[in-house]
């Protein structure tokens, strides 16, 4: 990715220091080159992001997923931070924060769920706005949303 490709990407960090911006351009290059080799030689991977203290793109992680359509399917990034993340965490053993069984939607799982205005399969950027697309959201059975009709 090059530089004038980043200052357009609006979840790239805004660098004005010259050394830094090297030190990003590298690390895209590998990230790259990471994602790359991880398809062609079927490594599962994890979708998660260092943003947590970053206000403004911690409320863009869906857009942030959503670009990974460079490299996977709308299907594949979707299973990679749901199902994906749900078996990867669970290899942390004792340390795992979420004891119990995971990226599965079963009885005794510990799922969350999402019903989406939409088909995010056939329009990934459905995810991009939560807040408008998301009609259900339920996280260990608790209902935190619900915007379907009565």
């Amino acid at each position: 990715m090059e530089l004038a490709a980043l200052s357009e990407d609006e979840d790239a960090p805004q660098l004005v220091n010259p050394v830094s911006q090297k030190k990003m351009l590298e690390v895209f290059a590998g990230t790259e080159n990471a994602y790359k080799l991880a398809k062609k030689y079927n490594v599962k991977t994890a979708f998660g992001t260092d943003i947590l203290f970053d206000a403004r793109l911690t409320s863009r992680q869906g857009a942030i997923l959503a670009k990974l359509v460079r490299w996977y399917t709308p299907a594949e990034a979707l299973k990679m931070a749901t199902a994906d993340n749900g078996e990867l965490m669970a290899l942390s053993g004792f340390i795992n924060p979420y004891p119990g069984k995971l990226g599965v939607v079963e009885e005794g799982a510990l799922a969350d769920l999402l019903l989406v205005d939409g088909n995010p399969l056939e329009n990934i950027k459905l995810i991009e706005d939560p807040d408008k697309n998301f009609l259900v959201i339920m996280k260990d059975g608790i209902i935190y949303k619900n915007r379907l009709p009565k």
